[in-house]
């Protein structure tokens, strides 16, 4: 029982990070972190479905909502012109840099274990 207490005490702290997180930055965690991991570098959106641990088809409508934001664009790749990548727009790296410097707390018992982190 202790575990399942501990869990729901996570819970509570991601979801109100999530919250101010969205009220901050008007994007949801999973749009951050798409951006978060086209930092520096072109992923496809299976790499980035990877990165996020989320299905292809969630990822697709993520990408969908940051692309349309003017956030991330598609890119053909050099070798196979089949496949498409995805990088941060100029405007992507700004809102990046942005949600990086923000300082949202996070509540206990995430935050000394996120201080611990970085």
């Amino acid at each position: 029982m202790k575990k399942l207490c501990a869990v729901r005490d996570i819970l509570r702290s991601l979801t109100d990070y999530e919250n101010r997180f969205h009220k901050e930055h008007s994007l949801c965690l999973n749009e951050g972190m798409v951006l978060c991991c086209l930092k520096d570098k072109r992923l496809s959106s299976g790499e980035i479905a990877e990165e996020v641990n989320l299905t292809c088809s969630n990822t697709s409508k993520l990408l969908k909502s940051v692309e349309e934001r003017g956030f991330i664009v598609r890119v053909l790749g050099e070798r196979d012109k089949r496949q498409m990548y995805f990088e941060l727009t100029p405007s992507g790296v700004t809102k990046l840099m942005e949600i990086e410097s923000d300082d949202i707390e996070l509540s206990d018992p995430l935050g000394p274990i996120v201080k611990q982190l970085i």
